[in-house]
């Protein structure tokens, strides 16, 4: 079969691997039919996370068939249609009991395309799959679907559930990218009295608008002063940043109320002060994670029955065989105006743009 493999910062390639077969009886084989791109696999080629070694494939999120089971997979089986979770739970350490599957300690959390061959392929091989494969309902496409294997369970849960957002609440998510623009679609689901959109990108505050953004704001342009303006000096209740770089974190924590809450999404290369010198006054809670995926079944509902704009992020459709073309493309955002690329099987409802 064929997969993305790293080969090292900067380096990567559609090439020839080994099939995957299963080695636990926890173990599911699953022939890949829709996969996407993670801004997290951007900054994996860019070299910051080591953690991934040469010669791994790719990838966290996909949808596709089961071909084969271990023996002690329960819950699905060959010829079922599933979501593959970007996080593996083993269901049994103290974390997993806890619903905190992205801290598994029995060899679960981010190992797909971290520690372990991804999704980027023909076939993957699921680690725990009980808990880590979601059966679909039919009525949802693998191009939406696949949205839901990570950017809106961790739009939802580290960005709106960790930061508290409640009814009422001034909302800022800085960062409109595929990960922001999901935080500001389920940031809606608790009534906000704003939700405020930060970015450099005209096309993507635009998208933010699409999907319920009630103002936007120029990145470059001292945004911190239309947050003042619009809370009467007060601050934001919420400041989502959805980045990960140390200046959007930075502007994070001089938007945000006394007692307010700052949820950290961005996957950081680089270290961001900390500017307690400022901030111990202020009560203010900064929350860190990585997702859990426990969210991923309502979720599922949800998009099934309509609840969710998956479809209005994806930007751009290929094949799996044009990885690369599709990696350039994502990777050029700013050039080429994707918010999330998909790979793999077609959607008849929406016809999205395609760079040839």
């Amino acid at each position: 079969m064929k997969g993305y493999v790293f080969r090292g910062p900067g380096q990567a390639s559609w090439e020839e691997v080994p099939d995957p077969g299963i080695k636990e009886p926890t173990d599911a084989i699953v022939r890949v039919d829709a996969v996407t791109i993670c801004g997290t696999d951007l900054h994996i080629l860019k070299g910051d996370v080591p953690e991934v070694q040469p010669g791994t494939v790719l990838g966290h999120e996909a949808v596709g068939e089961i071909v084969e089971a271990g023996s002690d997979v329960r819950t699905v089986r060959p010829g079922d249609r599933v979501l593959v979770s970007c996080i593996s739970a083993c269901g049994r350490c103290r974390y997993c009991r806890e619903g905190m599957y992205g801290q598994c300690r029995d060899g679960g959390g981010w190992i797909l395309g971290h520690l372990i061959d991804g999704t980027q392929a023909e076939y993957v091989r699921v680690p725990y799959a009980d808990l880590s494969v979601h059966p679909l309902p039919g009525a949802l496409a693998g191009q939406d679907a696949v949205l839901l294997a990570d950017i809106f369970p961790t739009a939802y849960e580290v960005g709106v559930l960790n930061g508290r957002v409640r009814p009422g609440d001034t909302v800022v998510v800085v960062g409109a990218g595929p990960i922001g623009l999901a935080a500001i679609a389920t940031a809606r689901l608790f009534a906000p009295e704003r939700i405020v959109a930060v970015d450099l990108a005209d096309a993507r505050l635009e998208a933010a608008r699409s999907l319920g953004a009630d103002a936007v704001a120029d990145a470059g342009e001292a945004p911190e002063q239309l947050i003042t303006d619009l809370t009467d000096g007060l601050g934001a209740d919420v400041v989502i940043e959805a980045v990960g770089v140390p200046e959007t974190f930075e502007m994070c924590t001089r938007m945000v109320r006394p007692g307010g809450h700052v949820a950290n999404v961005g996957v950081h290369g680089k270290p961001a002060a900390l500017h307690l010198e400022d901030l111990w006054i202020k009560n203010v809670t900064i929350t860190t994670g990585l997702v859990d995926t426990r969210s991923t079944p309502t979720l599922l509902r949800m998009a099934s029955a309509g609840r969710l704009p998956t479809s209005q992020l994806v930007t751009h459709t290929f094949s799996l065989d044009q990885m690369e073309e599709a990696y350039d493309v994502f990777g050029n955002a700013a050039e080429t105006g994707a918010l999330k690329v998909v790979l793999g099987e077609p959607r008849h409802d929406v016809v999205a743009t395609r760079t040839t």
